[in-house]
């Protein structure tokens, strides 16, 4: 049984994994640093990316279907 390909290519997935890493570590040190709440925009990214790379998981762990070759 072969898995179904995600919509991301691999290189698209690791600048996805970067993005969702660096947004999440930016927005702790935005909170410390700012005084306004401009880094809750961080945890948005992150989360958004999140959703993203998680819905390609998904995707991916679907079986092919039967008509498809890969």
């Amino acid at each position: 049984m072969h898995q179904a390909p995600g919509f991301l290519s691999a290189r698209q997935r690791r600048l996805a994994w970067l993005g969702f890493v660096l947004t999440a570590l930016q927005a702790p040190v935005s909170a410390h640093l700012l005084a306004d709440d401009s880094w809750f925009f961080s945890v948005c990214v992150a989360l958004m990316v999140a959703t993203v790379i998680i819905a390609d998981d998904a995707r991916r762990r679907r079986p092919a279907e039967a008509g498809t070759t890969e």
